[in-house]
């Protein structure tokens, strides 16, 4: 016993000495009771986490893990984090559901089970309904359970009736519904199996609300690397309320969420949101209210030295319903970059006002960069103060129903440039505040340059609204205004189909130059020398290839020499009307966009429109994704 405690002592040393921390090992071979070491593992990551202290990692080795983590602790700085991977070259699961069996055939295609509560412990998600700020039900209750056949949702019924009707004659006939009830002792699931026995396949039913989500504020310094997740009873996250999301940060600083697969989460996937307090939800459509709870959260400690500052980089985010990647001032200072995301609010069967890809509230000096957004309701929606933000080299289509990117009540600086957006809408009730383009612009002071927006870009005063603009990179409120519109600038753009609209109701003018309007894409009057070729069709195509996918697209040399076109910097752009700041990258180093989509170098003399720099005329093939960076 005592050389044993020798021993320790003197590993203890060591690592103090070395400045590096413990490895710990997971595995479902593994016992609790163990001390971690790779010969003599863990059972739990969340025994792991329980342990963990900064400098430390965890590595799990492959297998399906269920269970819900909720890490101790964190790191103390971004050299001496705590990390959470899976073992190179393995797959490592993690869900929040369970399987079940027992199931008996009721009739048609319909089955049922009964389950003691006790499986579900102190939260039964089959009671739990969804609800908050900004969430309309339309008419029915939804509840944060799910079932799952071979990992694939069921879809939620309003009734039992509905479920117990063959499947062929339900409204979703390609789709199958479920249906539970609740009693002090049981909950009793009702699904269709359209040729299929259910004893015979992998049923899995909702137990927890996350997979990886803090109960306390402050865990920083987090890596999250490797994981399969999925299966997750998450609540409405709403921009009032503790957002908790299959994955969270729960008001820390410095996470990297990276190399993820998160999928099947009843609303979101991951959130880098704010705490819980007693007034969550209790903001419903007040914008006053949400200026309260922003005045809290700076008492709260919102500031770049407390709050944000994460990493969430080249993750597969898909079939969530409410948005892939949700933060209510939590994602400040952050950096967004190579995500795919798709297949999120596809159902439909609830609405709000909180559905996309990515939506932010507070996206302060936060980059969004080359990801990939498709089958969303919006692609990317930044609400409020996205002060320094950038949005550049994104690419999304099939976005349906709503807005590529939406820009609301910000007062600028922010910065879009070079993103492809290709959603294909139907603008013939003409243009409003709910049609659907390429852009909705709800705010002022931003820069689009040199981006291809497929279905043009629709202005929306908003006077009703005072929203905050901030002190320079700081989360430091300067001011409160609402947003008449304009002091916005438009350079070296490629506008296909549909132009700017609505821009005569702003009341500030417009800066712009070196854009191009093709098919039925018009110019504003504040553009003197505008390209138009109402008759030139670029013929654009997505096409997909085993290594990413491939723009092919018609373009034309002569732009260049039909117009000049300045070259996009933080000195042609000057400072907003509101709060006079300059526009610089979120890093606070000047513009200067002298690289291309794919990182090709620009003619500084005279840049092409659009995101690619072209010497080529015609049709041609690009690829646009995955990007080498990601």
């Amino acid at each position: 016993m005592f050389c044993k405690k020798l021993y320790w002592l003197f590993t203890l040393t060591v690592i103090m000495l070395n400045g590096c921390g413990r490895q710990y090992h997971v595995s479902v071979k593994g016992d609790d009771l163990n001390g971690g070491m790779k010969e003599k593992p863990l059972r739990t990551i969340s025994a792991a986490a329980q342990i963990a202290r900064p400098g430390d990692t965890i590595t799990v080795h492959a297998g399906t893990y269920r269970e819900q983590i909720s890490p101790l602790r964190g790191g103390t700085s971004d050299q001496q984090r705590i990390i959470y991977q899976a073992a190179k070259g393995e797959e490592v699961i993690i869900k929040g559901s369970e399987p079940v069996k027992g199931w008996q055939k009721v009739q048609n295609d319909t089955w049922k089970v009964t389950v003691d509560n006790s499986l579900f412990g102190d939260f039964n998600p089959y009671r739990n309904l969804i609800n908050g700020d900004w969430f309309w039900p339309m008419g029915r209750e939804h509840h944060t359970g799910a079932v799952y056949l071979n990992n694939h949702w069921l879809t939620e019924a309003a009734t039992l009736d509905e479920v117990l009707k063959p499947l062929d004659d339900t409204p979703r006939s390609d789709t199958r519904l479920w249906y539970a009830k609740v009693d002090s002792a049981n909950t009793t699931i009702w699904a269709q199996f359209k040729d299929t026995n259910p004893n015979e396949e992998q049923v899995e039913v909702n137990v927890r609300q996350a997979i990886f989500y803090p109960e306390q504020t402050g865990i920083n310094y987090i890596t999250l690397k490797g994981f399969k997740m999925m299966h997750a009873a998450t609540p409405w996250a709403p921009p009032t309320a503790e957002q908790v999301g299959l994955v969270g940060t729960n008001w820390s600083k410095g996470w990297i969420i990276e190399y993820n697969n998160i999928s099947y989460s009843v609303c979101t996937g991951i959130t880098l949101g704010k705490y819980g307090d007693k007034w969550d939800n209790k903001s419903y459509e007040s914008g006053t209210g949400y200026t309260g709870t922003i005045k809290r959260a700076l008492e709260n400690g919102w500031s770049r030295e407390n709050i944000g500052s994460h990493i969430v980089r080249n993750n597969h985010i898909s079939h969530c319903e409410q948005a892939g990647i949700v933060g209510s001032l939590g994602a400040a200072f952050s950096t967004i970059t190579g995500n795919e995301i798709h297949d999120i609010h596809v159902r439909r069967l609830f609405s709000g006002a909180e559905m996309a890809g990515i939506k932010i509230h507070g996206a302060i000096d936060t980059e969004i960069s080359n990801n990939y957004i498709y089958r969303t309701h919006r692609g990317i929606w930044l609400d409020w103060m996205a002060q320094g933000a950038r949005v550049t080299r994104n690419l999304l289509h099939d976005n349906d129903g709503s807005q590529d990117l939406f820009f609301e009540v910000n007062h600028g600086p922010f910065m879009v440039d070079h993103n492809i957006c290709l959603s294909r809408f139907d603008n013939k009730a003409g243009a409003h505040w709910f049609a659907t383009y390429s852009v909705l612009d709800v705010s002022q002071g931003g820069t689009y340059a040199h981006n291809l927006f497929l279905n043009g870009v629709l202005f929306h005063e908003e006077l009703a609204r005072e929203t905050p603009f901030m002190k320079a990179h700081s989360t430091e409120i300067a001011g409160i205004d609402n947003i008449p519109g304009g002091d916005s600038r438009f350079y070296n753009n490629i506008l296909v189909n549909c132009g700017f609209e609505k821009y005569e109701n702003a009341e500030f003018p417009l800066w712009m130059a070196g854009n191009v309007f093709l098919n039925d894409a018009k110019p504003l009057q504040w553009e003197k020398s505008a390209l138009v070729h109402n008759s030139f069709d670029p013929d654009i195509k997505l096409l997909g290839k085993p290594d990413g996918k491939y723009l092919q697209i018609k373009l034309d040399t002569s732009w260049s020499t039909q117009a000049s076109r300045p070259l996009v910097t933080t000195e042609l752009l000057g400072k907003t009307n509101m709060g006079n700041l300059p526009y610089v990258k979120p890093d606070q180093r000047p513009y200067r966009l002298d690289t291309d989509y794919v990182g090709t170098k620009r003619n500084v003399a005279n840049p092409s429109a659009g995101p690619f720099e072209f010497n080529i005329n015609g049709k041609q093939t690009l690829k646009i994704w995955p990007l080498t960076s990601n």
